[in-house]
């Protein structure tokens, strides 16, 4: 033990484990579960190979937010190099959820294949009886093969996908991929209050979010999915629900490096979704103050408290990445993220009382 404990969030800063080790969970996702905050994240190695997936998905445990407990690896990469989660994969963006009706905990991936770069573009499943694993990796595949996207109500023919003469080229991506299904790299799982969950992930060679419905037992799914903000280029989805409103945020593509966040609401998880921009404001705000999306954590017992979460990405000695938690202020319907240097969850404490 460090013997030390934290009170606040640094954000960009070193964050020590109950071992005085950074937290190696990257392009992680959070849950909470039996008044215990779970964080499931890339474990990533030093240097560049640290890019790939050498070692798995490691969990730290918290009562507090501030200070974690390493729980250690709950999804181990394979030896065998024709398993599709082997040595040396890329897995990224993990996201577990718990199924209250199988008493499973499910995890979600992005999942690139041994030796063949970004080209698979698949989901991953695994899922275990305990939170912290271990997990059992499942199968990996593209979503919905053969599906159309559903339409919000009044959603102009003109916007509609066909693939006889496909319009843009990501209804081409789209049409091209129809057969064996859409393409699936960074990506979220998020479960509504009707316990419904849905996986959101960038497909069409990243030129759109599809938001796709899981089936009862979060281990497959149904077929019906929308896309938002076809042809746009968005990844590392973040999804949250407040006072009935759906938001999502994510990023531009520009690999490895910054870029302006862009945030997106709607009524239904189905849409319309409507596009408002960049929710980061002040110095630092077009490059998301050096980070990207990973997720929006709801702050449990806590009124209209959201934590923003990105990563701050140091792709040439990976384990090194940073975490950048900042809280997201609501204005009217509007959402707004500032840089600080030092906070605390009385953050949101003292914003109610005012």
């Amino acid at each position: 033990m460090t013997g030390k404990n934290s009170i606040s969030f640094k954000p960009g800063a070193i964050w020590p484990d109950n071992n005085g080790v950074h937290i190696n969970a990257h392009g992680g996702g959070i849950l909470y579960q039996n008044k215990t905050y779970y964080w499931f994240g890339e474990h990533k190695v030093a240097g560049g190979a640290g890019n790939r997936a050498m070692v798995g998905v490691h969990c730290y445990s918290s009562k507090d937010l501030y200070n974690w407990k390493d729980e250690g690896i709950a999804l181990s990469v394979s030896p065998d190099t024709t398993n599709d989660i082997a040595k040396g994969c890329i897995l990224e963006r993990p996201k577990v959820v718990y199924n209250a009706k199988t008493k499973k905990y499910v995890m979600w991936f992005h999942l690139e294949l041994l030796g063949q770069s970004y080209k698979a573009a698949r989901t991953g499943l695994a899922t275990s009886d305990k939170v912290n694993g271990p997990y059992k990796f499942i199968k990996s595949y593209r979503p919905n093969a053969g599906k159309m996207p559903f339409y919000p109500e009044g959603t102009p023919e003109a916007d509609k996908v066909n693939c006889e003469q496909p319009a843009t080229k990501s209804d081409g991506f789209f049409c091209r991929d129809l057969p064996g299904g859409q393409m699936a790299r960074d990506m979220t799982v998020f479960v509504d209050d009707d316990g419904k969950a849905y996986h959101i992930f960038s497909a069409e060679e990243n030129f759109t979010l599809d938001i796709a419905e899981l089936s009862d037992d979060y281990t497959s799914h149904t077929g019906k999915f929308t896309r938002v903000y076809a042809g746009h280029q968005t990844e590392a989805p973040a999804i949250f629900k407040h006072n009935g409103t759906y938001y999502m945020i994510g990023s531009g593509t520009t690999g490895w490096a910054p870029n302006p966040a862009r945030w997106f609401s709607a009524k239904s998880i189905f849409g319309p979704w409507t596009y408002h921009g960049n929710p980061c404001v002040g110095e630092g705000a077009q490059i998301t103050f050096g980070g990207q999306s990973t997720h929006v954590l709801p702050v449990a017992g806590k009124k209209d408290a959201f934590i923003f979460i990105a990563d701050k990405w140091e792709p040439k000695n990976a384990i090194d990445g940073r975490y950048l938690w900042l809280p997201v202020t609501f204005k009217g319907d509007d959402i707004e993220i500032k840089w600080l240097e030092n906070w605390n969850l009385d953050f949101f404490t003292d914003k109610n009382s005012k």
